[in-house]
């Protein structure tokens, strides 16, 4: 598939995923708040650091290497039983200590411990969660693009079905145990959808962990754990300071803000990562790479911009509909956060060479160095600014951003060869 069909494919998944994903944000601030909106944004981010210790770090290997390998059926279950293996290995352990140090957790993320049985819902279902994201990584690194856009419609019905009954049942608490289950839910589907694949068995997933194969995961594994500890923990960071500055409301709206950002752009981070990652990773050619970035810039970068745009003339109405007129305040962030949103599409198309390439210590450098400015930036914007500077310093962080992957990855490809 080209990048067109595959966007146009994309379009009818992401379309239904957003629709779901407004309902959900609509049920979710009606029924717990701003508030409740800042601690779902922290407990997310919690699960997200969980995850990728426990296994998905590894899933930008797994596309990279099942599309490379394509033409080698061998090799490709090489990597899917060593990944299966590792996943299942450490799925457990982190179950286990996320059960022994429910109480702990909940007072650190919480500042109570009224929700550390969330944790133990969380624990339970954590081994399906890490599967479900690892059949989504081999349907990504076959171009099986039907059966990954099937898989995440499922994903995106179950989200809205059970997180929204238990939001509307027990509040808060059900829509952090929502949270925690129902990716494992959507488990089934995608393994039903694997299964029925004729190059899919259950014994392609288990067996001796490669050692070849898992040094191949090391570079890959040690820039998704960077990018796992970085982008939870400077998201938890800033709502921890605009809590601590503006109040526990204030930082429910920046999260809405967030959650609206990742809805309208829903349908480009999709195609960046289902068509242009497993892409990039085929090609060996300087030209050929250099192109696919021309068409990235040509087709991607567009639809953020009318995304962007759309949103923001019609900020007043998006926000009530999709939200409720409590989450007004939070219309005075829009249109730096969509200059940002453009910024970082602009910025990630290039960056995207860099996990498809491997370039892991310039991956680590830049990540690091961009997280601890973007805390910074917040900080120092938030105190000059008021609240709006949370997302000025937003926008920013990722212009610099954009201007050091323009400078530092071409220098990388043209030592590509």
């Amino acid at each position: 598939m080209n990048l067109l069909s595959t966007s146009l494919l994309n379009g009818v998944a992401v379309l239904i995923k957003t629709a779901t994903l407004f309902l959900l944000n609509k049920i979710l601030a009606v029924y717990v708040g701003p508030a409740g909106y800042a601690a779902i944004g922290q407990f997310q981010n919690f699960i997200q650091m969980v995850t990728a210790f426990s296994g998905s770090a590894i899933n930008t290997a797994i596309i990279k290497y099942t599309a490379e390998y394509h033409e080698d059926e061998t090799k490709q279950r090489a990597i899917w039983k060593t990944a299966g293996s590792i996943v299942f290995l450490f799925s457990l352990i982190f179950s286990v200590l996320i059960i022994l140090f429910q109480k702990q957790l909940s007072t650190y993320i919480f500042h109570t411990t009224e929700y550390q049985s969330v944790f133990v819902w969380f624990a339970v279902f954590l081994l399906l969660f890490n599967f479900n994201a690892l059949f989504l990584a081999i349907l990504n690194g076959k171009k099986e693009i039907l059966k990954l856009v099937i898989a995440n419609i499922a994903g995106s019905v179950f989200a809205l079905i059970i997180t929204s009954i238990l939001a509307m049942q027990y509040k808060l608490y059900g829509a952090l145990v929502g949270l925690s289950i129902y990716q494992s839910l959507a488990f089934f589907v995608t393994l039903f959808l694997c299964y029925r694949a004729d190059w899919f068995k259950f014994s392609y997933l288990f067996g001796k962990i490669d050692p070849e194969v898992s040094r191949k995961f090391a570079a890959f594994a040690l820039m998704a754990l960077v990018s796992a500890i970085c982008v939870p923990l400077s998201q938890m960071l800033i709502r921890s300071h605009l809590s601590n500055e503006f109040g526990l409301v204030y930082a429910g709206y920046w999260e809405a803000m967030v959650r609206l950002s990742g809805a309208y752009l829903m349908m480009v981070t999709t195609t960046l990562g289902v068509y242009y990652l497993p892409r990039l990773a085929e090609l060996k050619q300087l030209s050929d790479i250099k192109k696919e970035v021309y068409l990235g810039y040509k087709f991607i970068f567009p639809l953020a911009l009318l995304g962007g745009l759309c949103v923001f003339l019609l900020k007043d109405w998006v926000i009530v509909i999709l939200f409720s007129e409590s989450f007004l305040p939070m219309r005075e962030l829009v249109l730096w956060q969509m200059i940002g949103d453009s910024l970082k599409i602009g910025s990630w198309i290039l960056a995207y060479l860099m996990l498809s390439k491997a370039m892991t210590k310039l991956f680590i450098a830049t990540e690091i160095v961009f997280t601890i400015t973007l805390v910074l930036f917040s900080y120092v914007a938030t105190d000059v600014l008021g609240f709006v500077g949370v997302t000025i310093a937003y926008l920013i962080n990722y212009a610099l951003y954009w201007v050091v992957m323009g400078l530092l990855v071409f220098k990388q490809l043209r030592e590509y060869k």
